[in-house]
């Protein structure tokens, strides 16, 4: 109860209902970092997925500093799975990404709605939270998964290093109005 607005409404009348004021509660903001890991076979070309999972510890580590929660979706063969959160990492350690391995087709979309879901119940939970959408793939799907509408920003982190670039990371970026970036160019800001 907000006894200082309260009494200024109640003036010198007697205290009844229409004179109480609340505290408007604040929302507890914060961010929530979540990330979806293409674990599929493509990634383990040129060891993409080994370098992925060590830029997500470093992101991880990132996230843990600033006290912001996170999430982990891995996707590879015909599943997505979440591996983690959100929560805020902690105890977060290369370790927890060893047994991750790769194998299969590449479900980006199922990746995607997967992470969607964990996004979607964050803004029921915590609306006032941004909401970060981290992709790491090589984006070698067919798929052309929808936008998560309960995200406020999103990084495409593409791994296509072959030689006949499809350019598919790019190409979803700019359909979803996101970054695309360049494992090279977060690891140069860690």
């Amino acid at each position: 109860m907000a006894w200082p607005a309260t009494l200024a409404r109640k003036r010198s009348d007697p205290l009844c209902a229409e004179h109480v004021r609340f505290l408007a509660e604040e929302s507890k903001g914060g961010v929530l970092h979540c990330f979806a890991l293409d674990c599929s076979a493509s990634m383990l070309a040129g060891e993409r997925l080994a370098l992925a999972k060590g830029l997500l510890t470093a992101l991880f580590d990132r996230a843990g500093a600033e006290r912001a929660e996170a999430a982990l979706i891995c996707f590879g063969g015909m599943r997505a799975d979440v591996r983690f959160g959100p929560a805020v990492p902690r105890w977060w350690n290369e370790r927890w990404l060893s047994p991750v391995g790769g194998a299969g087709g590449t479900p980006l979309a199922l990746g995607v709605d997967t992470a969607g879901q964990v996004l979607a119940r964050a803004a029921r939970t915590q609306p006032a939270q941004q909401r970060v959408l981290w992709v790491l793939t090589d984006g070698r799907s067919n798929d052309r998964p929808v936008r998560p509408t309960a995200v406020d920003r999103i990084v495409l982190v593409d791994f296509e290093r072959d030689a006949i670039r499809l350019g598919r990371c790019a190409q979803l970026a700019r359909e979803w109005g996101a970054e695309c970036v360049r494992p090279e160019e977060l690891i140069a800001l860690s």
